[in-house]
Formats: C-alpha cells, structure tokens, sequence
C-alpha cells in the first residue's frame, strides 16, 4: 500500500485517540455520564430563564430531585452556549416596556411628475399598529406638531416617544411632546437600527406596494397607503406578534360538510384575504 507520509500521521492519531477514549468510556471508576433528559432539561431551563446562571440551575435540579454537581452543569451550559443571551435579554426588556413606546419616522416617495414627497407615521411598538399616516411635500414642525396632536388625543400620548436627530422634530414638534408629558428618546446619527419598527414598516410598505405603484400626488398616496393600512391592520401576519396581525385577527376553523378557501382582494389588489366558504 503506496500511502503519503501525511496520512500515515493522520492514522497514527486518530487510533491514538481512540486508544485512550476506550479506557475512558469503560471505567466504571470515572465520572457517571449524565443522560440525554438531564441535559435537555438543563438547556430548557436555560433557554426559558435567561437570567438564571449554572448555581440557581443546579438548585432548581436539586429541588427536582436529581443528582448532578453544579460543576457539571457549568460546563453543559458553556458547551451548549446557553450563558448570557443577550438578544433574548432585550426582547424581554422590549415585551415589558413596548405598551409605552411609540416610535416616528420619515421616509420620502417620488412621484409621477418627479416630485418628492415626505411621509411620516407613528408605530406603536405594543401591536405595530400604525397610529398616524401622512405625507406632504414641505414639512415643518408645525405641520408634525399637528399629526401628533391627531394620533395621540386627550391622553394617549406614550411615554417613550422614539424619533431621529433630524431637525424637523425641533421646535413646535418638540413641545406638544413635552405638553403631554412623554420622555424623547433620540437616536444616534446614522443608526437606523435604534428605530428597528419604523424601519422594518418602511421596508414592509415598499415592498408590499410602494414598488408596484407610481404616484401620482398627495391624494393618491394617501388612498394607497390607507387601502394598504387596512390589510396590514386586518390581515397581516407579523412573526413578532406570534403569527397575529395588529388587530387579533380571528382563526375560523373549517365546518363540516363541503367547504372551499374562498380568497378576496385586500390591500390595493395586491394581496388577498382567506376564508372557508361552502362549496357550490
């Protein structure tokens, strides 16, 4: 057999290794091997309680009556990287605060005559039901103190208003938010990603109708984006509502008998809504 000298190490260390994980697998002297439902019990309580370390964890086990050493579970977490999730830290930080958030943005529309027209809304962080729809072609802070007077009345202003450095929300704008009692939360420059919901709705109003339709003035944008509103509101399904829309959209389970999906129109014929009917 004609081998390189390369592969003859390989052999030589791979039947090493194997030489010293026999001994190892068969002493009945070592550490006993915890089992495949311990460990998927210790990885369950680590997902569901993120701020639990290896110490409450090896409490809850012993509570449960289960032998393990806290040793043991340490290094179980720290193989499966189930320590610290900090992504998780902070959607259960935005779950417990997202009733008081509202978040507010600009995003600009071309239209037919080669005009450029400014939109601005108002997301609730609760439902991600958008509050306030407008669009105009010169806005100033008076005209968006007064779409905040109509999308927050009497005393439903949030108490975290989220929105950007830019300089149109100085002003008139500033102070109707600071008359009904709300905290501003700015952004940093250049850091979408602070106002995550206003930019994913951005994104989801383009593509879903923006980039199949030309603009023709105000009127037409705002009969567009309102027809739009009614499918998001109604029939949207959000992943991060737990596959719900912003309304709680109610499942309708099939009858007995001959029934059909029956489907209609929503959202600019764009999209389209499903429902069981009977069949003729």
């Amino acid at each position: 057999m004609i081998v390189k000298p390369e592969t003859i190490v390989r052999w030589h260390r791979a039947g090493f290794r194997l030489y010293w994980c026999f001994p190892s697998g068969h002493n009945e002297n070592g550490r006993p091997r915890i089992s495949s439902e311990l460990r998927q019990l210790i990885e369950r309580m680590a997902k569901e309680n993120p701020t639990w370390g290896a110490p409450r964890i090896y409490g809850e086990l012993l509570k449960l009556g289960l032998e393990i050493s806290e040793r043991t579970v340490s290094r179980h977490l720290a193989r499966v990287g189930c320590k610290g999730d900090a992504l998780k830290l902070w959607l259960i930080f935005l779950r417990n605060h997202r009733e008081v958030i509202a978040a507010m943005d600009f995003f600009t529309v071309p239209t037919a005559t080669f005009r450029v027209l400014y939109c601005f809304f108002v997301i609730s962080l609760s439902r991600r039901k958008v509050l306030r729809f407008n669009a105009t072609e010169h806005p100033s802070s008076r005209w968006i103190a007064k779409r905040l007077r109509e999308a927050f009345p009497e005393d439903t202003a949030p108490r975290c208003p989220i929105l950007d450095q830019d300089r149109k929300y100085g002003g008139e704008a500033t102070q109707v938010l600071q008359s009904m009692s709300s905290e501003l939360i700015r952004t940093s420059y250049q850091s979408p990603w602070q106002n995550g919901v206003a930019e994913r709705w951005v994104g989801s109003c383009r593509r879903e109708l923006l980039d199949y339709v030309i603009v023709f003035n105000e009127a037409h944008l705002r009969r567009l984006v309102r027809e739009y509103l009614g499918y998001y509101h109604a029939d949207r399904i959000h992943d991060g509502l737990g596959k719900d829309t912003p309304q709680l959209k109610a499942g309708r389970e099939k009858g007995s008998g001959s029934w059909r999906a029956c489907s209609s129109a929503s959202g600019g014929w764009l999209h389209h809504r499903y429902a069981w009917g009977i069949a003729a």
